[in-house]
């Protein structure tokens, strides 16, 4: 990650001083500036880190089809990021030959999907992101990890495995064999033999000290434990915290829309709970959303030169946590 850290404040530099929307791709060392998200991939080889700076990118159904790591600035509008925020909009492909991809702080209009192509994906890292969903298409792909992302709508496994872990999330579907840690769950979807659960069809899971906002329930033969609802007890050690309002519990709840704007740290009256379910238990949660990587905190471009014929431009780079 250091040498990822170090190629790329030298890409910052290099797309700043041709265009503000200029994407670098970084590739053995040697960085190639791109005007589109689809000529950057085009342009990437199998292990390239496509550096995305602050702003809009466009992507249709294109497949990633090689190993890519796509590296944005965030997706908060209230950053550290002078430039903004990075944004994709359409979906996400990762297909054949792309096992061992990632995508961190971005947000992305569509979903992310996984072996759409029917053939085995392996190791799809989806980290600080905005997004609508995760699709994974078979059950062939493994090792999907899903972290500290803001997930507008329902995820589908279609029965593959994978570790979903502190996110703010919609609900989860036909997760098989995974592990459902330290999540916050807003709402559930309808099945006809269970109803509405945050859990469809999901078995021979870990679920574990998650936040359900609304529902509780899951599918068979789950090792269920410690998770937090209103008014009902799910599994071994549940914390019931009975008829009360999220707003009182949460001092960010803003409703439970899924949002950068509901941060739901546990308000005083239930700090205890803090660091022991949710978002920010375990390996924890980023409230800035932004991935450890150079991004500009200040900058300063005169729209002429002085009288010497110099343009004074003052940049200042920061790394995040």
């Amino acid at each position: 990650m250091k040498r990822i850290i170090f190629s790329l404040f030298f890409a910052v530099m290099a797309a700043m001083t041709v265009n503000a929307q200029q994407i670098a791709v970084v590739s053995g060392g040697v960085t190639t500036l791109c005007q589109t998200l689809k000529e950057a991939l085009n342009a990437s080889k199998n292990g390239s880190v496509i550096y995305l700076p602050a702003g809009g990118f466009q992507i249709g159904t294109d497949s990633i089809n090689r190993k890519v790591t796509i590296i944005g600035v965030g997706h908060k509008a209230a950053s550290n990021n002078a430039d903004g925020n990075t944004v994709i909009s359409g979906e996400l492909c990762f297909n054949q030959g792309s096992s061992g991809s990632a995508v961190m702080g971005c947000y992305i209009s569509g979903d992310v999907k996984i072996g759409y192509d029917g053939n085995s994906v392996n190791n799809i890292v989806v980290k600080y992101c905005n997004l609508n969903s995760i699709q994974v298409n078979n059950n062939q792909c493994t090792g999907t990890i899903v972290n500290q992302n803001y997930i507008r709508n329902a995820s589908v496994f279609r029965g593959a495995p994978g570790l979903f872990t502190n996110n703010v999330a919609h609900s989860i579907n036909d997760l098989d064999g995974g592990k459902l840690l330290n999540n916050i769950v807003t709402s559930g979807q309808y099945n006809y033999y269970e109803g509405t659960r945050p859990f469809i069809f999901c078995d021979n899971c870990t679920i574990a000290n998650n936040i359900l906002l609304n529902y509780a329930g899951c599918g068979a033969s789950c090792i269920v434990s410690s998770n937090m609802c209103r008014n009902g007890e799910w599994g071994d050690d549940p914390i019931n915290i009975g008829d009360v309002d999220w707003n009182d519990v949460f001092s960010d709840y803003n409703n439970g829309t899924i949002t950068p704007a509901s941060i739901f740290h546990f308000s005083d009256a239930y700090s205890e709970y803090e660091g022991r379910v949710g978002i920010y238990a375990g390996s924890g949660f980023s409230d800035s959303a932004m991935p450890p990587v150079p991004y500009i905190s200040f900058k300063s471009i005169p729209e002429q030169t002085d009288n010497d014929g110099k343009l004074k431009i003052k940049i200042r780079v920061k790394a995040s946590e």
